[in-house]
């Protein structure tokens, strides 16, 4: 993380505004933004006055940071974040989000908790749930707030296109793994006279009932939806962490001062967020950035704002377009920045070539290292495009301003020439012969002079031709010459003319070569950067499948142990449909259409090319 999005402190990212209504912070969109890193994103929700910003506190590495406030009111208004380098994993930052606690009765506005949660639940990869007591005292509050992530979160745009089970699937496939923290636990962790685990003891609170009644169904429907929509699940219980009478006192107080086990397991739960906790993903197991979380938040408040659910689907295909849009504008910018730096004209076609391919890579490697998700490859053709189109700009250019040179230069060369015709120094039998060798020796001169660019031979034909009236008059007063040698000379000036006429000719041939050559490299080069592109988005979507996949293959076997036959079954055909997509998504890459994608481009910009230069060179005869 660079030094200037280090947070010594945490900033409100989503306000409490007037009437519940909630507001970007654009001050700390602007934070997160500045985040190129992979973010791991970790969320503490519960209600308010249970110790929520403490473990954010514990988690930042510090003892102050998150509010935590010492009375019966709540210190956290919206969603506070705290952006921080991983202490764990290299190239990654940790984002904290700390939500304003639930059932405030300042507040008193449910439907605002339930924003915070859904919100809360979107943005994050590790989403904490942090009560106070037992499981069964919070599990009614807790399970009737993820109850209605149904209703609160869309994961299509168009529900009818999939059923209940891909709708869950889908979710699942992007949701946080949940973590239940129960804090100032003072029962034994037994069930039934056996010891037990933290996580058997959150499996206990989660188990379902059997029946099909009515108050059977409303019981397992909640905490189904624990163990449908998260893709892991975690439970850490802690003591006090010391005499109730001082618990306000406790981010003031050394760790020497709380208690051993408090202190264990506060070690314990740190490690495992940090080591447990995976980068934020989107749909097709996308891992993102500071700047793609920023657009999400930033999305999923404005839906909100408008009234109407979050659908992760939209936001996803909005984020997709703003950053493929920017990939693009930034590798565009990037090639006419460089280029322009790099070449000056007149230019060699060599050297333009060379700069061209040097700064078109540059370009494409900065567009595939931003861009993602670009469907049929629509903005790389685009990127392709444009920047062949500039280059081609840039070629006209080049041309123009080397044949302003070559004419500059011929018309110096033939100063001398020119004061001799005036003097009449040429007007003597044998003139015309003196004349002709000062001509070549001209042609020479401008031939070994550097720096004129790829229109050499197009500019000196054109100033032969000018030249011609010139030279016949010269021919025309030489005595010496009998009409023969006359008719002789005029011939082998007018084939020279000719031989001039098609070394411009193949100038420009050679040019256009050139350039199909290096098209072909760049072609090449593409095509790779396509295949290393899509492998990585294959790779992407093979993981996010294989996290599903083991997620419903757990919740199946914990089932089949309880001996719900019935709902291990259905879960069987989502686990195939699973391990179907999981097949689809290991399949390889048709790169031939990938090559033909890429072909198209290059062919269409060169056959404008070829037009451009043949309409040229037939104009000009």
């Amino acid at each position: 993380m660079n030094s200037d999005t280090y947070m010594q402190s945490p900033v409100c990212l989503i306000e409490n505004a007037q009437k519940g209504k909630l507001v970007i912070n654009e001050e700390a969109l602007q934070v997160l933004s500045n985040i190129n890193e992979t973010v791991v994103v970790v969320s503490v929700v519960g209600f308010y006055r249970t110790g929520n910003s403490y473990l954010m506190n514990r988690l930042a590495g510090k003892t102050h940071g998150f509010s935590l406030g010492s009375t019966v009111q709540s210190h956290t208004e919206g969603i506070w974040m705290w952006c921080m380098p991983h202490p764990k994993k290299h190239n990654h930052s940790l984002v904290l989000l700390d939500t304003d606690g639930l059932g405030d009765i300042e507040k008193g506005d449910q439907k605002n908790d339930c924003w915070i949660f859904s919100l809360a639940v979107l943005l994050s990869s590790t989403f904490v749930y942090n009560s106070v007591g037992t499981i069964d005292q919070y599990a009614k509050e807790a399970i009737h707030f993820i109850s209605n992530l149904t209703e609160l979160i869309k994961v299509k745009s168009n529900e009818g296109d999939d059923d209940d089970d891909d709708e869950e699937l889908d979710l699942l496939k992007i949701s946080p793994a949940f973590v239940w923290t129960v804090r100032d636990f003072t029962l034994e962790l037994k069930i039934d006279g056996q010891d037990v685990t933290a996580d058997d003891y959150l499996n206990y609170g989660l188990q379902l009932k059997k029946g099909i009644s009515r108050k059977v169904m409303e019981y397992n429907q909640p905490r189904e939806c624990i163990r449908n929509y998260f893709r892991s699940h975690k439970c850490f219980v802690f003591v006090q962490p010391m005499a109730s009478s001082n618990l306000n006192q406790v981010e003031t107080l050394l760790e020497s001062q709380l208690d051993p086990k408090f202190v264990d397991i506060c070690h314990e739960f740190c490690q495992y967020i940090y080591l447990e906790s995976e980068p934020k993903t989107i749909k097709g197991g996308h891992r993102i950035n500071g700047r793609k979380l920023a657009i999400l938040a930033k999305t999923y408040i404005e839906i909100i704002g408008s009234g109407m659910v979050p659908c992760i689907e939209n936001a996803v295909s909005s984020m997709t377009k703003i950053e493929n849009t920017a990939a693009l504008k930034d590798g565009l910018a990037h090639y006419k920045q460089q280029i322009d730096l790099m070449v000056k004209v007149p230019s060699e076609t060599e050297e333009l070539a060379k700069m061209h391919t040097l700064c078109q890579k540059e370009a494409i490697d900065l567009f595939v290292r931003r861009s993602f998700n670009d469907q049929d490859q629509a903005h790389f053709k685009q990127m392709v495009a444009y920047v062949q189109m500039y280059y081609l700009e840039l070629c006209d250019k080049n041309e123009a301003a080397s044949m302003e040179a070559c004419t500059n230069l011929l018309e110096t060369l033939s100063t001398e020439i020119e004061e001799k015709l005036r003097e009449g120094f040429y007007a003597w039998p044998g003139g015309y012969q003196v004349y002709e060798e000062d001509c070549q020796k001209m042609i020479l001169q401008f031939h070994s002079t550097p720096g004129k660019g790829n229109k050499a031979e197009e500019a000196l034909n054109k100033f032969m031709k000018l030249k011609t009236p010139e030279a016949d008059s010269v021919l025309q007063a030489d005595k010496m010459l009998t009409d023969k040698d006359k008719e002789l000379a005029a011939e082998q000036q007018r084939a020279a003319e000719v031989e001039q006429v098609a070394k411009a000719q193949e100038e420009a041939v050679k040019t256009l070569e050139k350039m199909r050559n290096n098209e072909k490299v760049f072609y090449e080069e593409s095509v790779e950067h396509l295949k290393l592109k899509m492998e990585e988005e294959k790779e992407n979507l093979q993981r996010e499948q294989k996290i599903a996949l083991e997620s419903k293959l757990k919740e199946q076997n914990k089932l089949a142990k309880k001996e719900f036959q019935m709902k291990a079954e259905m879960m069987e055909e989502q686990i195939k449909s699973l391990r179907k997509q999981q097949e689809s998504a290991g399949t390889s890459t048709n790169w031939e259409m990938v090559a033909k994608a890429v072909q198209g481009v290059v062919d269409t910009v060169l056959n404008f090319y070829s037009s451009h230069k043949t309409m040229k060179l037939l104009s000009k005869k």
